[in-house]
């Protein structure tokens, strides 16, 4: 084997943890959220805490599965997945605060990922 197929062979098995780390929805598996005060997401309210966020299809649903890292409940949220033309560079939300400080999780995006997720 010359040298170039020698680079070019651990260049593509480098590559490989980063392109499994993606699905073809254009999403991680799994994903993390912090979430500093109680936070309505469709028509549940998550207690303030750590989640571990598992994605999944039910049907043509997508579902975002949140597990609290301390409490071990679990809380599953349809969302739509809209998507963004190109990878996120980082993370982002975007909430809005009601007139009596409730607030609502409107759209999260994951760096890394193709698509970001609306409730």
């Amino acid at each position: 084997m010359n040298l170039w197929k020698v680079l070019g062979l651990v260049l593509l098995l480098l590559s490989l943890p980063a392109m499994a780390s993606v699905n073809a929805m254009g999403i991680h598996d799994v994903s993390h959220l912090r979430l500093d005060q109680p936070t309505r997401i469709g028509s549940v309210v998550l207690p303030a805490g750590d989640y571990t966020i598992r994605h999944s299809m039910e049907g043509q649903d997508h579902v975002m599965t949140f597990q609290h890292a301390t409490r071990k409940t679990v809380f599953k949220i349809k969302c739509t997945l809209v998507p963004l033309g190109h990878k996120a560079t980082q993370d982002q939300s975007s909430f809005e605060l009601k007139s009596d400080n409730e607030r609502i999780l409107h759209e999260l995006v994951f760096r890394g990922e193709t698509a970001k997720h609306v409730f």
